[in-house]
């Protein structure tokens, strides 16, 4: 799903996090080198490596936070793997910012107890990164998906009173093939332009809680991007696995060149 913290379509995120992750390395091997070598100079330089991971990780979790709240799928397998991706790295941070416990005030020269903190940081920072990579390559979190022929991501936030009709495209705001992500009151929803016309269903895939709204849509038939789940875009029903509950659908139509949905109860 296209990242909501992004410049021209690219994310931010994964931009900042080389920053830390370089400092994070840089801070534990200069402090290390420059106590072997009694070499002031270099274990400074650590003091101020280390200060530097832990300001750039902050500022590099702002855009993840960000995705973490509004783009990735909740209740899904990405919301719990991004929380885990949010608190180890928290804990990286946290333990390379303790070994300034050991330092001596005046000195900055850190004690053994400085360099294991830094070091243990930087093994759990390797853990937050492999579930950050997991959750792009496997979850495709802040991939800004491309249809030829069919534009690019869509996504609406809209509001209204269940029951009541609300205006949700213009007929030939999508292709056939292309999906928009609609927000309805807190519920996602997607709005899909089959050969057949116009159908709306949940964002969630049923199996893991992929959003159905990043999969691909073909001759009537979404296919989740997680794990290849199936459903007919018009009745919501699986045709093929691993999934087996069906997608709720809801009642969509096109009327004057407006495409509107039944805004869902509750």
């Amino acid at each position: 799903m296209r990242s909501a913290a992004q410049i021209k379509g690219h994310p931010l995120h994964p931009m900042l996090v080389a920053f830390p992750i370089a400092f994070g390395v840089a801070a534990p091997v200069a402090d290390s080198v420059g106590v072997i070598g009694e070499w002031a100079t270099l274990w400074s330089a650590g003091a101020y490596l280390a200060t530097a991971a832990v300001i750039g990780g902050l500022v590099a979790g702002v855009p993840g936070l960000i995705d973490y709240v509004l783009v990735v799928p909740p209740n899904s397998s990405a919301s719990r793997r991004a929380t885990w991706h949010l608190g180890v790295n928290l804990a990286a941070l946290a333990l390379i910012g303790a070994g300034w416990a050991f330092r001596h005030p005046d000195t900055l020269q850190p004690g053994t107890g400085t360099i294991v903190a830094e070091f243990v940081g930087l093994a759990v920072m390797t853990a937050g990164g492999w579930l950050g990579g997991t959750l792009v390559f496997r979850n495709q979190i802040g991939v800004d998906h491309r249809y030829a022929g069919a534009g690019k991501w869509k996504e609406a936030t809209l509001t209204g009173k269940g029951g009541e009709t609300i205006e949700v495209a213009s007929a030939d705001e999508l292709k056939v093939g292309q999906m928009k992500l609609l927000h309805v009151n807190g519920l996602r929803v997607v709005l899909a332009r089959t050969e057949s016309g116009y159908s709306a269903f949940d964002d969630r895939c049923p199996h893991r809680g992929g959003s159905l709204a990043d999969g691909v849509l073909a001759c009537g038939t979404v296919t989740c991007p997680w794990h290849g789940s199936q459903f007919d875009a018009r009745t919501g029903a699986v045709t093929a696995g691993p999934a087996e509950q069906s997608v709720q659908t809801y009642h969509v139509e096109e009327v004057g060149g407006r495409v509107r949905l039944v805004v869902p109860a509750g």
